[in-house]
């Protein structure tokens, strides 16, 4: 089977929806919107990645991600979004395989750093990420750590 862009677009999706299935991403699937609508709406975004790995032709692993800007290093950085590895395929090294491929892009663009959320609950993940040389981010031990919030515009 060739590997195309449809396939392609079409292991994104899946990738994701098994993610967001899981308990980590929600526990519930993606919206038929976003199934529907998720390949087109990043191809739109100048500043958008996403890498898929392989093992043979089935899809194991998705990288979503968006370059940033850091005003305080005046540089771009690179946001990994989404990092996805199947549930089959956990513990085998896909995710530093997605980590180093991104962070050679970032060192390709001369990004400063690269970022990402993680759950406080998701301790494989989080040792997957310190792994591959991931911390807290904090200006001042005396200030803490920064926290991810968000405001929903819906």
């Amino acid at each position: 089977m060739l590997v195309t862009p449809a396939v392609q677009c079409g292991d994104l999706v899946n990738l994701l929806d098994h993610y967001a299935r899981d308990p980590m991403g929600g526990g519930a699937p993606l919206q038929r919107r976003v199934v529907d609508q998720l390949p087109e709406q990043l191809s739109r975004i100048p500043h958008a990645f996403s890498l898929l790995c392989y093992q043979g032709q089935q899809a194991v692993g998705l990288a979503n991600c968006f370059e940033g800007f850091s005003t305080f290093l005046c540089q771009p950085l690179i946001n990994i979004h989404d990092l996805v590895v199947d549930q089959r395929f956990r513990g085998r090294g896909v995710a530093q395989l997605l980590l180093d491929k991104v962070e050679a892009i970032g060192r390709q663009r001369g990004c400063c750093k690269l970022t990402l959320e993680v759950l406080e609950g998701n301790h494989p993940a989080r040792q997957a990420y310190r792994r591959a040389g991931f911390q807290n981010y904090q200006l001042d031990p005396d200030s803490g750590v920064a926290q991810f919030w968000e405001k929903s515009l819906d």
